[in-house]
């Protein structure tokens, strides 16, 4: 079976933000989508989640990206398998700076910031 993702509408669509809501926006690319970041997604294989990763590796509420004053930062959320940034396993429940050109791994998905 193909591992597959799904991005989908959260119930609290402020989390994947309107184009043009900040001065600077900041995307998070994955499977070819460009979606803007404004205050917190949540990521993991469980259909409650802003983005959805199906496979096997990902966690049912694997990771979150939430901003903090004018940065991103991301949270392991206790998953199995681990959260990278850069080919780094990062700490569970420790908050880690993203920056453009990030490169974060969960699973067999690859999710780039720009």
């Amino acid at each position: 079976m193909d591992d597959t993702t799904i991005v989908t509408d959260s119930p609290v669509g402020q989390h994947l933000g309107a184009i043009g809501e900040s001065k600077q926006a900041t995307y998070l690319m994955f499977n070819k989508k460009k979606i803007e970041l404004v205050a917190k997604i949540t990521i993991g294989r469980d259909s409650s989640n802003d983005i959805v990763v199906d496979n096997k590796l990902a966690s049912r509420h694997h990771a979150m990206i939430q901003k903090i004053r004018d940065a991103y930062f991301i949270k392991d959320e206790g998953s199995t398998n681990g959260t990278f940034v850069n080919e780094i396993r990062i700490p569970i429940e420790k908050y880690i700076k993203l920056n453009s050109g990030d490169k974060v791994t969960i699973g067999n998905s690859n999710l780039v910031i720009s």
